[in-house]
């Protein structure tokens, strides 16, 4: 019999056939895996910058809550704070001198920016005498001591008194009634004495004995008012304080003033001025209330000439006033209690 011809379909037919076709289709699976990768890349790519903005978002709803409710960027005010602290304690212990000029230098542009500030309310106080009379205020309490700065403070006074009659008698525009003239008179008195004046009870410390850490003392109770008052304050907060000078102060926000003021001032008197727990007890309290009056007045000052803050020149802090309002009425009362327990 002859052989019969194979189906066509069989004909040629290779056993190695299936695994060529199933070895022809890799390299399309190879070409098509970068894709894979691509598009994997992408996903979570777009998914981790979608939790960055969340995040990001999350952070910046909470501190806008903080600012609204505490009246100021936490972030700038941060930031910009640790900035005046690094210059004020290398000058403070490395440059006893440096600190002087820096002194000098924050009651000029602190002078400056609350007679400008009245004079936009209207208030014709002179910025340049008032500046000039100012730093001669901090040069003689350096020079001369106690006697320096009561003798400087009358003659700026007197300084700043003929200094606004005389731009009363050239200025037109700066002529008012004898009512606002006393009231122009008053608010450049306040001027020198809220700010000159009291500053330059710091150079006074600077000058006693161990006074660094005098100042170190009174500086870091004040701040850690401020600080507790502000954590408190934005946590617990709920009963307003003075809520026609002052809508942001609680009474929980002072009670955590008057926590962390103890806390901080025994501390550091007891380790650091070595003396006794109730020395630190009594400085604790009479810097809580000279921190928070302080900070009342500028409110009550602020709150008169129709401003939020006195300047926009600190990041998130507002003006130079607005940080220092408590430090200064408590240098005066810092160098009191220095008198009392160090010259006893």
């Amino acid at each position: 019999m002859g052989e019969q011809p194979l189906p066509e379909d069989a004909r040629g037919h290779d056993p190695n056939h299936g695994d060529q076709a199933a070895s022809g289709s890799e390299p399309e699976a190879h070409s098509s895996s970068p894709l894979h990768v691509h598009s994997a890349f992408e996903t979570t790519r777009n998914e981790l910058r979608a939790q960055l903005e969340a995040t990001k978002a999350q952070i910046d709803a909470t501190n806008a809550k903080i600012e609204a409710k505490a009246g100021r960027n936490l972030f700038l005010a941060i930031g910009s704070g640790l900035g005046f602290a690094v210059v004020f304690l290398g000058s403070l212990f490395a440059l006893p001198d440096l600190f002087v000029v820096l002194v000098a230098a924050f009651v000029g542009v602190t002078v400056l920016e609350l007679a400008t500030a009245f004079r936009g309310a209207g208030r014709y106080v002179p910025r340049i005498g008032s500046v000039i009379s100012a730093l001669g205020m901090v040069a003689g309490t350096y020079f001369w001591g106690a006697f320096g700065l009561l003798i400087t403070l009358f003659v700026a006074v007197i300084v700043v008194t003929v200094w606004r009659s005389v731009e009363l008698y050239l200025f037109k525009s700066h002529r008012s009634s004898t009512l606002r003239f006393g009231a122009d008179l008053a608010a450049g008195v306040l001027t020198l004495v809220y700010v000159a004046f009291f500053a330059s009870f710091t150079i006074l410390l600077r000058h006693g004995d161990n006074g660094e850490w005098w100042i170190f003392t009174f500086v870091a109770v004040v701040v850690s008012v401020d600080v507790g008052a502000y954590a408190a304050g934005v946590t617990l907060g709920k009963h307003k304080m003075t809520p026609r000078i002052s809508p942001n102060k609680t009474w929980e926000g002072f009670a955590g003033a008057a926590i962390a003021a103890q806390v901080v001032a025994i501390g550091l008197t007891v380790f650091v001025l070595d003396y006794p727990w109730w020395a630190g007890s009594i400085i604790g309290v009479v810097l809580l209330v000279t921190a928070t009056g302080g900070d009342l007045t500028e409110s009550l000052i602020k709150r008169d000439l129709g401003i939020k803050d006195m300047s926009s020149w600190i990041p998130g802090h507002g003006g130079f006033l607005d940080r220092l309002d408590s430090i200064l009425p408590s240098a005066a009362a810092m160098y009191g209690m220095y008198l009392v327990f160090a010259m006893h």
